[in-house]
């Protein structure tokens, strides 16, 4: 079987397989390489591979498997910085002469080839061009031989670069190896707004990273029952309010208003659901949360409800106040509570009866006398 190694260049949309020839090339090297353009250096982003004819006809159909002429050694590095810093001088005089020209484009790049002979100018428009004139005015600026190469949007994006609404480099420009097509059903798979300026990238065209979940959102939706479905509890009927598909949970709201949160794989079918599925023909799809799902939860709210049920169905009897946690009342006040006399009330009484008329006795209220000097007009001598 063939042995290929991928390779990708700078302004390459996805990696190219190379034989590597004995030449012991691994994941990470720089690499110098025969195209159809020429010879060039790139990166190796995996290691050598034995793959099967129908996979290589299938990858580069009936071209040519082109071979590693050799791994980059320092002073091929230094070339290749050094014609990187030659193409970013001459995109300027490039997009002055497509001004001066006045032709639709937009240019974006402008690269050297390895062995320096040959420049590809990259640029962007919606239409064709006629750019004879402009490849000879180019070719006297920069005395080698010129390139035109148009490309759309997305291939603009991922040479220019930029950052995405997350705030990471362009996937384009970091690691995608091709551009796969994106469409607007795996927005709305992945219950995303459909909001051109959310769903966009720098490109303008639906974002690459849409594709990464579309599948587990779309497996986990076939699997897990509809939204607003109705689900058997303990506590009850409950309805299906959210999803939460990268932990593969669903969020259920009872008759009660509470909420919770339960594991998809925790989740069980009743008869009644295997016998629909068996009817339709379809997937039988979870409709039931058993007392054992609920006890695993943490919530408060909940394991106060199961034990409420527990409490009117008769599992669990009221609880019983151990001995040390009764209060005990004094002897002097439920002796009081047994006369039938409020606190003080009686002692009172008591000493109201017992004083004599006009006297003075416990119970009746003394007036002080008032001394010469305290208080009012001072004494005359």
């Amino acid at each position: 079987m063939p042995t290929v190694i991928p390779v990708k260049f700078t302004y390459a949309a996805r990696d190219l397989w190379f034989d590597p020839a004995g030449t012991g090339a691994q994941e990470g090297d720089h690499v110098i390489c025969t195209t159809e353009r020429g010879r060039e250096i790139g990166l190796a982003t995996a290691d050598a591979r034995e793959v099967t004819p129908e996979e290589l006809a299938s990858t580069i159909g009936h071209a040519q498997l082109r071979e590693v002429v050799r791994i980059a050694t320092d002073e091929d590095l230094e070339r290749a910085d050094e014609l990187a810093r030659r193409g970013e001088q001459s995109l300027p005089a490039f997009r002055r002469h497509v001004t001066e020209s006045g032709l639709d484009m937009k240019p974006v790049g402008v690269e050297y080839l390895f062995d320096g002979e040959k420049a590809v100018c990259y640029f962007a428009a919606e239409e064709r061009v006629d750019f004879r004139q402009l490849v000879r005015d180019l070719s006297r600026e920069f005395h080698v031989r010129i390139d035109m190469r148009q490309i759309g949007v997305r291939e603009e994006a991922a040479i220019v670069g930029g950052y995405g609404h997350c705030g990471q480099e362009l996937c384009c420009r970091r690691f995608a190896t091709g551009f796969d097509p994106v469409s607007i059903r795996m927005a709305k798979e992945q219950d995303l707004p459909l909001n051109s300026t959310k769903i966009s990238g720098a490109c303008g065209r639906l974002m690459c990273c849409l594709r990464y979940e579309f599948e587990a959102y779309r497996d986990f939706k076939g699997r897990a029952p509809k939204r607003n479905a109705v689900i058997d509890t303990p506590l009850g009927k409950a309805k299906i309010i959210e999803y939460d598909t990268p932990k593969e949970q669903l969020c259920l709201r009872l008759e009660s208003g509470k909420q919770i949160r339960v594991a998809l794989a925790d989740m069980t079918a009743s008869e009644a659901a295997h016998k629909k599925s068996e009817e339709l023909g379809c997937p039988c799809r979870p409709d039931t949360v058993t007392r054992e799902v609920l006890d695993k939860l943490e919530s408060p709210d909940v394991q106060m409800a199961l034990a409420e049920l527990d409490r009117k169905s008769g599992v669990l009897a009221e609880p019983e106040v151990d001995a040390s946690d009764i209060f005990v009342e004094p002897k002097r006040k439920r002796r009081r509570a047994s006369n039938g006399a409020p606190s003080g009330e009686k002692n009172r009484q008591a000493a109201n009866a017992s004083a004599p008329s006009g006297g003075e006795g416990p119970g009746a209220t003394r007036r002080r006398k008032r001394r010469p000097g305290d208080g009012g007009a001072p004494a005359q001598p």
